[in-house]
């Protein structure tokens, strides 16, 4: 089959791999129909290199149709399925309480970390991804999610990582009718969280230097504002003076205006990857100028919810300010399945509340998948949201 293989910094290529095949009794085979380019697959493509090996499969926001079935699957051929990014049992200690990106069965130990992701770096188990003709899908008799026919690929994709990253980030900072959030970062992520604010009846503001990023968060309600001190200030004008109730950080580790981590991350790319490996899990690497920024908009008393994904492990925080605004901080990976039955009739709701018919810029074919990565690192052609279509050609 072809598939997209990571082979280093800011290089990924179209590469015939070896067909998938069922392992446990409880995998899945799909045939991928549609897979997206994630802000995080960014981060495998500028700074986790240390962590990956030449030829790795990458992506994790994929759906297709079953073509192989275990026998402990649950599924059936023909299915037309979902595929969250992390891998759950869906029956362990953590799964039993709503947290399956904690998984016990599939955490990777080795490097302390939580569930394995599909795509996603040695720090995630190295599972090949879904950026791909084929997939293999572990633990299918809990994690696929199975769809309709009556809506077309893009409606149910996002279920697969950014939408419920999006609804979790949102709800975490629990806003609803009457209160006020800002988000910082309108890429996938930040345009679903502002949109849910707005459904859930907050006034959002939202904040992005890339100007085809606001006016479509301006399309669905959000106030939008460049990245600026005055900014900030209009902010605080328009909330009494205080700052919104909550923020969510959608940006993370690879925040723009932070020139001291980006030399961090370029210094990491220079090392041999056992060199990086360790200064990345040792030292402070991330770029957290939007994280900061939250820290000062965000009203005394309020929340900041991370949907960004941040690397480091020394970062410099400042403990002063987050103490004595009394501000409560919450994060981590999605729990993707705690959110569908929220989610799914939003999803297949005809008047489309979220505007998920208005986020995908771009449909490439997976022989094009180089090009889509490249335009949304660098932000050209309005780039926004990118859809591979592996069956496509």
């Amino acid at each position: 089959m072809k598939a997209l293989t990571w082979q280093g910094k800011r290089n990924v290529s179209v590469e015939t791999v070896p067909d998938p095949g069922l392992v446990m009794p409880n995998d899945a085979i799909i045939e991928v129909t549609s897979s997206a380019i994630c802000g995080s697959d960014l981060h495998l493509y500028e700074v986790l290199g240390p962590f990956m090996d030449q030829g790795d499969i990458l992506g994790h926001e994929p759906m297709g149709r079953v073509v192989e079935a275990g026998s402990q699957s649950t599924l059936s051929v023909g299915d037309r399925v979902v595929v969250p990014f992390n891998i759950s049992c869906g029956s362990c200690w953590m799964c039993s309480r709503g947290l399956y990106s904690q998984c016990e069965r599939t955490q990777i130990t080795e490097y302390g970390s939580g569930a394995a992701l599909f795509g996603f770096s040695k720090l995630y188990g190295s599972v090949p991804g879904g950026q791909a003709e084929y997939l293999r899908v572990p633990h299918a008799d809990f994690g696929p999610i199975k769809v309709g026919e009556e809506r077309p690929d893009h409606r149910y994709l996002f279920l697969s990582d950014i939408l419920p990253t999006a609804w979790q980030g949102v709800k975490y900072a629990d806003v609803g009718e009457g209160d006020t959030l800002a988000v910082y970062g309108l890429g996938p992520v930040g345009q679903f969280a502002a949109r849910i604010g707005v459904h859930l009846g907050a006034r959002v503001f939202a904040l992005d230097p890339v100007e085809e990023r606001r006016e479509m968060a301006k399309r669905h309600g959000v106030e939008v504002f460049d990245i600026s001190d005055e900014s900030h200030e209009a902010i605080r004008d328009a909330t009494e003076g205080r700052g919104p109730d909550a923020v969510v950080d959608a940006v993370g580790m690879e925040g723009h205006q932070s020139p001291l981590g980006k030399l961090a991350h370029q210094a990491v790319g220079l090392l041999p990857d056992a060199a990086g490996q360790k200064l990345m899990e040792v030292g402070g690497l991330d770029r957290l100028s939007a994280l900061h920024s939250a820290i000062d908009l965000v009203r005394r008393g309020g929340t900041i919810s991370l949907s960004g994904v941040y690397g480091g492990q020394a970062d410099p925080m400042p403990m002063l300010t987050l103490f004595d605004k009394q501000i409560q901080l919450r994060m981590g990976q999605c729990n993707v399945k705690r959110w569908i039955d929220e989610l799914m009739p939003i999803v297949e709701d005809a008047s489309d509340p979220l505007g998920i018919d208005d986020l995908v810029t771009h449909r490439l074919p997976l022989s094009e998948a180089p090009r889509g990565y490249e335009m949304f690192q660098k932000k050209t052609d309005g780039c926004i949201k990118v859809v591979l279509e592996p069956q496509a050609g």
